[in-house]
């Protein structure tokens, strides 16, 4: 299937089911906002990497205006639907001021794997506990997916995105333990550095040990 959809390109990766708190200044996307607002509409975010819109983008809703200000400018929550791919940028829309697309929407694929599932998750939290970070997650241990994680994993822009266009989840929960396997140790060996330099010209006990 393919449709029309106006598009506004962010520096981020969006997921589906993620929300987004998007504050809204610039004359075009006041106009797109209040257009999907009107005829009940999503609009798409596709990533913009390297000052470049990438190919693939989410989909998504207007959950509700948070807050409108005097000159126009609006606080928006919207919420992530699913994963699209650009098949061709319309730059001038008459009457509008905004851009769109052409946009497929790929087959996505969300069996899973208890155990890798389980790998994941508690790579996950031993890096967050070398890190000393506390998250908490809205949903329960089993229901969390790989969007759900990927952006808590210390991803960089361009790992999101390639998270963003693996259409199985297996595929996308394997990616994610490579990462968080290849980050541990060298975040590990970070926390033993600081220790070092933060024990540096204070008393300690000292031994040789059995010489």
């Amino acid at each position: 299937m393919t449709n029309f959809i106006p598009i506004f390109p962010l520096g981020v990766v969006v997921y589906p089911d993620e929300q987004l708190n998007l504050h809204i200044f610039e004359p075009r996307y006041k106009q797109l906002i209040r257009d999907c607002i009107a005829e009940n509409k999503p609009f798409g975010i596709p990533a913009v990497i390297d000052k470049k819109v990438v190919e693939y983008g989410t989909l998504v809703e207007i959950v509700r205006i948070e807050k409108t200000y005097d000159n126009g400018e609006m606080d928006v929550v919207t919420r992530g639907i699913k994963v699209f791919r650009i098949l061709e940028v319309i730059k001038s829309i008459p009457d509008k001021m905004f851009t769109g697309a052409i946009v497929s929407y790929p087959e996505n694929h969300f069996n899973s794997n208890n155990r890798l599932h389980a790998q994941v998750l508690q790579a996950l939290r031993e890096l967050h506990h070398i890190l000393q970070i506390n998250k908490t997650f809205k949903k329960a241990d089993e229901e969390l997916i790989a969007y759900d994680i990927a952006h808590h994993a210390g991803l960089s822009l361009h790992e999101e995105y390639e998270v963003l266009h693996l259409f199985q989840e297996l595929q996308r929960l394997e990616y994610l333990k490579r990462h968080l396997l290849k980050v541990i140790p060298l975040m590990a060996e970070m926390e033993r550095l600081k220790d070092r330099v933060k024990l540096n010209g204070h008393f300690r006990n000292l031994t040789a040990g059995d010489i």
